[in-house]
């Protein structure tokens, strides 16, 4: 077994196999509810990541107690063109 395979053969009595697909069908079913929300919250996060790209220029960020350092312009992260923020599901063996 590797680490990226984290699946492990059993038998399961036939309720506890109905019940599993009930509940993976569920959480299916949510996660598509934060997905969205996610998506929909995004026009906001943007304003959130550049509220704190500010702040950190600006005003700085604590080192030790009361020391701030800023951080320069040069120095703020750039999000990669054509690339969107995703909620991160993982569900069985991971296939990416």
């Amino acid at each position: 077994m590797t680490f990226k395979n984290l699946f492990i053969e059993h038998d399961l009595a036939p309720e506890v196999r109905q019940w599993l697909e009930e509940e993976i069908a569920e959480q299916e079913e949510r996660f598509k509810l934060i997905e969205k929300e996610m998506q929909d919250l995004a026009p906001t996060r943007e304003k959130w990541y550049q509220e704190f790209f500010d702040r950190i220029t600006t005003i700085g960020f604590n080192v030790d107690g009361d020391d701030k350092m800023k951080i320069s312009q040069a120095d703020l992260p750039v999000k990669p063109e054509g690339r969107e923020d995703r909620v991160v599901w993982k569900h069985g063996v991971d296939s990416d």
